[in-house]
């Protein structure tokens, strides 16, 4: 193991709010350092390895309810970044003033290499992977991991992960609302839209969780931000650390920007806009960040295009998945609001089929309705199904078919569409509806596009 063996945690009684991922990763993490460590989780698993393998540990799990009296005693809560404040649990720990993390907050505290942390609404996971993809080019010494919201918990790297690497990690509001010495050396915001008011009640408050980023950075530190919004410019007012913009929009020369198809480092051309595989502007400015940080830490121009050459996008964002019969399937299942659906279909020229809905927040499509004007048809589903069906037909698309859920949708839509069409899935909406991630609503897309190949190949 190369992370600190910290003493903060020794003899103290922490509560862990949730069995996912990052839940079971922090239970024996904390077991390491010392911890006395109850775990508690509403639902009880079907599968009771994760609990066996805590309780051999030493853990106290407890699973199917959330009984407040568990709080007695306790010194620290470390949350699943998804349970609201207004669980039960959190309410009352809050209620007795019991600290409250999450599990990035544990995992830097431990790690011996830095955090190179990304935030944002939109772009997150992509900008995290093409960080990573950047600093590991021909990198000699040390390795650059991608983790976080990405789906690989960081309490994992950060135990093995060395001080000649580095942790690049991607951060969601929910995380960040939970730290309290998390420092990154650098920051990164690749945009803000409105998001998740459902859990942070006022755009306020969800800027403020974002920009908790930035909270402990020195001006020995970095804050890479997107400069194309004079919101944005004005939150880099936030951090003591060098601010490095990048603007798709030329609004600064001082950091990254576009200018004549090329991408420049201040004065240095590092690329041109054509090195650039995925469609779409949103991937312009996920490029322009990534080769910012990697700028910053000293790569070269060459080593960052050979990454550009090679990306051709992460999964669930604008991914292309096969083409049938001359129509290209691309999941965009990651699309979990209107902005997300909006820059997917701007990377579209062509006629587009548009599969879309999901969980109801309480928001209204009208803002989507002029980006659907290259939609051909919409197969609508989900708690959202009537209301972006009005919005398609205010925009005029022509036909507006409900179904019942993304995989439902996969044969309609190819029967609505014509070789050289665009068929995509871009839900606009959460998946919590119907499906228990977003990643699972897009594999199931995926298996469905792969069974309709199958059932026209068969015939």
């Amino acid at each position: 193991m190369d992370m600190k063996n910290i003493e903060t945690y020794k003899n103290k009684t922490v509560l862990v709010l949730g069995l996912g991922k990052s839940g079971i990763n922090s239970a024996e993490l904390l077991l390491k350092l010392g911890a006395k460590v109850i775990v508690n989780d509403k639902n009880t698993p079907q599968k009771m390895d994760d609990i066996n393998r805590l309780e051999k540990l030493g853990a106290k799990v407890i699973t199917g309810s959330h009984p407040t009296e568990l709080l007695e005693n306790v010194d620290l809560m470390v949350k699943n970044p998804g349970i609201p404040y207004n669980n039960i649990m959190v309410a009352t720990a809050i209620k007795r003033n019991i600290n409250i993390i999450t599990e990035p907050e544990l995992a830097f505290e431990i790690s011996e290499a830095p955090f190179i942390s990304v935030t944002g609404t939109n772009g997150k996971t992509t900008t995290t992977t093409l960080i990573s993809m950047m600093l590991n080019q021909n990198c000699a010494k040390g390795h650059a991991y991608a983790a976080g919201n990405i789906g690989i918990p960081l309490s994992e790297v950060a135990q093995k992960a060395t001080k000649d690497d580095q942790i690049v990690s991607e951060l969601s509001s929910f995380q960040l609302m939970g730290i309290t010495e998390l420092h990154p050396k650098i920051a990164v915001l690749t945009n803000v839209y409105e998001a998740h008011l459902d859990y942070h009640g006022s755009r306020e408050d969800y800027i403020k969780a974002k920009m908790n980023i930035v909270k402990n950075q020195t001006a020995d530190d970095y804050f890479v931000v997107n400069w194309d919004n004079e919101e944005w410019q004005n939150l880099s007012r936030l951090t003591a650390a060098k601010v490095i913009p990048f603007s798709r929009l030329k609004k600064s020369t001082d950091g990254v920007y576009v200018d004549n198809d090329k991408i420049y480092y201040k004065d240095e051309v590092v690329a041109k806009l054509s090195d650039i595989k995925v469609p779409g502007s949103h991937n312009v400015e996920n490029c322009l960040a990534a080769i910012a940080v990697a700028k910053i830490q000293g790569k070269t121009s060459q080593e960052i295009v050979e990454v550009l050459h090679n990306f051709s996008g992460v999964r669930h964002r604008t991914q292309f998945v096969r083409s049938i019969a001359q129509r290209k399937f691309y999941n965009d299942s990651k699309a979990t609001n209107m902005e997300a659906t909006e820059k997917a279909l701007a990377g579209f020229s062509g006629p587009v089929v548009l599969l879309a809905g999901g969980l109801d927040r309480g928001v209204t499509f009208e803002k989507l309705e002029p980006a659907l004007k290259n939609v051909r048809a919409m197969i609508v589903f989900g708690e959202t199904a009537d209301l972006l069906a009005k919005a398609g037909k205010n925009a005029g698309v022509k036909k507006i078919i409900k179904t019942e859920n993304a995989v439902t949708a996969v044969p309609i839509a190819f029967e609505e569409s014509q070789p050289g069409d665009v068929i995509l899935l871009s839900p606009a909406c959460a998946s919590w509806d119907q499906w228990p991630t977003f990643e699972v609503r897009g594999d199931k897309f995926i298996d469905a596009v792969e069974k309709l190949a199958e059932k026209l190949e068969d015939k």
